[in-house]
């Protein structure tokens, strides 16, 4: 099968996602790595339609229904298809994208393992966004608009504890921060949001894995396995060996061991509309997580919906500097008299600061809000 060919799937590929990858050769060779011909072939039929029943890809691609079973089949192991039955029970098979959420997140959220294959993989991924960022850089006044027209990535999940009681959360906002109206406001809690799923599987931390693999092991934490995915994604990740089945107990001690760390809740709904029910949650580090290098890099904005903002008493501040250590976004930054200061457009609301605050310094506002950072501008 010519280069072309492999081409035209990516190209295929892309649309599935959110990002405006470019296609070259790094992209090709990832393909190569992970899809046969014969796959790539109906990976292609897809192209009208990333989303197809079994009657549609008979249409689309031309195959008897055990060709596309067998291939469907090995393909949901690569993360590339995702073939869980809809709400009325008829089989979808959906195309996914390399990223956000795909092939990537399904590679690394596996088993870990440290062989010459994943370890390939791990650095045609890194040398895939390096070649994302230069291509978002040199078409940045192209690009950066768009950004603005996606809805939230994620949506944090903030740790509310013992530096952040029922008394201190107020129910309001700095009148500067954009508040949607008649917004559906989710589950706050995470632990209310594990409670309401029957399904709950976890997996390994793709962002730490992909690190791992790389040779540059997290700073935050130790913890591995503590990526949740619920409901029918949880159905599909442990069909495919992504992940494995746990209880509610389980997943609630897990959070537990994740905040001692002091790791983000971040929550991730289908198609990015919070008013639908939870698919998965990663629990993120500073260094580690992906869609924060991505922003940090150049590659993608930041664009995350919360539902708290961090405010600080700088009577009780002392000016210790833990929260501008543990902040994951840098929102926190010192004042001219060494107090903490909190930048309101960067802040995700996720309690980290409040949790490690020595001196209880820190609680959260309330209110229904999107942060948007455009991706630096790295060139002039």
């Amino acid at each position: 099968m010519s280069d072309l060919n492999y081409k035209k799937a990516a190209r295929v590929i892309v649309k599935a996602g959110l990002f405006p990858f470019p296609i070259m050769d790094t992209m090709i060779n990832i393909l190569k790595m992970l899809i046969t011909e014969e796959e790539l072939e109906l990976v292609m039929s897809f192209k009208r339609n990333p989303s197809q029943t079994m009657v549609q890809l008979k249409q689309s691609s031309k195959m008897s229904e055990e060709q596309i079973h067998r291939l469907t089949k090995t393909l949901s192991k690569t993360g590339l298809i995702f073939n869980q039955p809809s709400s009325a029970g008829i089989m979808v098979y959906r195309l996914m994208p390399l990223v956000m959420v795909g092939v990537f997140e399904y590679t690394f959220m596996n088993k870990l393992e440290f062989n010459e294959k994943e370890k390939k993989l791990a650095r045609l991924f890194t040398q895939l966004f390096e070649e994302l960022r230069d291509f978002i850089q040199e078409n940045y006044d192209t690009i950066a608009p768009y950004f603005k027209t996606l809805l939230p990535y994620d949506r944090t999940v903030p740790i509310l504890d013992k530096n952040v009681s029922d008394e201190e959360i107020q129910i309001s906002i700095n009148k500067e921060i954009d508040v949607p109206e008649e917004q559906i406001i989710p589950t706050q809690e995470v632990e209310e949001i594990i409670k309401k799923f029957e399904d709950i599987a976890v997996g390994h931390c793709f962002c730490r894995h992909h690190k791992d693999l790389l040779g540059k092991s997290c700073k935050t934490t130790e913890l591995r396995e503590n990526c949740f995915t619920f409901g029918k994604s949880a159905r599909y990740c442990v069909e495919q060996g992504f992940a494995r089945t746990i209880s509610k107990e389980e997943a609630l001690e897990i959070l537990k061991e994740s905040e001692k760390d002091g790791l983000v809740h971040k929550a991730f709904h289908s198609g990015s509309r919070i008013a639908r029910d939870e698919t998965s949650i990663c629990n993120c580090c500073k260094c580690c997580c992906g869609t924060l290098e991505w922003w940090r890099m150049g590659v993608t904005a930041m664009i995350n919906s919360t539902n708290f903002l961090a405010k600080i008493d700088k009577s009780k501040c002392v000016g210790c500097g833990t929260c501008l250590e543990k902040c994951p976004v840098d929102a926190i930054q010192g004042d001219d008299n060494n107090k903490a200061e909190c930048n309101a457009e960067l802040c995700i609301g996720c309690g980290v600061c409040a949790h490690f605050c020595p001196e209880n310094a820190i609680s959260l506002l309330e209110g229904m809000r999107t942060v948007f950072v455009p991706p630096p501008r790295l060139r002039d």
